[in-house]
């Protein structure tokens, strides 16, 4: 709807309003309105989609700065960009995996892309232990290479998280350490309560401006979510 559209409907109901009192001022609204969504009925999913989004930006209210604060090392594409993606992920989740190849487009279209990766091991007994490998790794500077490494294993075990984790040359030790300690364990509960609070129950799920989106979307719908976020 043009500008000249959208000021003519308004002004034509104020004149409504004001000749017809408010109850028959309002009545006669109605029916403008009603013909003018019969004759235009593109502007629904507009409207839709402009409430989804203050919805969103109502839930992420309050919540925005620490979503969008990284654990530490937890990041992909570029630690400094200026456009931030944040996405809800868990090894265990086939949807994730298959979002890998989204995630790495995006990175090498956007150089000034960060997407900020939050642990939600919700999926399998093996998910918090694959987690807090990860957040080790990232304590360590090497969080993609094990991210990556760890989704191409295709497997979710003791045995193959540890194998994971000493191919991508961490200090074992060090690690271990790491994925036991508080702050990890802290990091993941937070995790929880951010995923609980912005109405995400499954992986993967994304962020990017006032988009909240859910599921394996695709690299269509990521890329329009990025421009948004960037303002373009």
């Amino acid at each position: 709807m043009g500008n000249g559209t959208k000021f003519a409907v308004i002004a034509g109901c104020l004149a409504l309003v004001g000749a017809g009192g408010w109850y028959g001022g309002r009545k006669a609204v109605e029916h403008v309105v009603h013909d003018y969504i019969m004759e235009h009925p593109e502007i629904l999913p507009q409207a839709m989609d402009e409430l989804q989004r203050r919805q969103n930006a109502q839930q992420l209210a309050g919540v925005r700065s620490t979503v969008e604060t990284p654990f530490p090392g937890a990041v992909l594409g570029n630690p400094n960009g200026k456009v931030t993606l944040v996405e809800f992920t868990d090894f265990a989740c086939g949807y994730c995996r298959q979002s890998l190849p989204d995630v790495q487009g995006l990175i090498a279209h956007n150089p000034d892309l960060r997407i900020v990766v939050r642990e939600l091991p919700i999926i399998s007994p093996q998910s918090p232990d694959a987690a807090k490998m990860a957040l080790a790794a990232a304590e360590q500077g090497k969080y993609p290479a094990f991210h990556d490494a760890m989704f191409a294993a295709g497997q979710l075990d003791p045995q193959t998280i540890e194998a994971v984790a000493q191919k991508v040359g961490l200090d074992m030790d060090r690690a271990r350490k790491v994925a036991a300690s508080p702050t990890v364990e802290a990091e993941i509960n937070r995790n929880l309560e951010l995923a609980s609070r912005l109405g995400f129950s499954g992986t993967p799920s994304w962020i990017a401006g006032d988009r909240l989106i859910s599921g394996a979307v695709g690299m269509d719908q990521l890329s329009k979510a990025v421009q948004e976020a960037r303002g373009g």
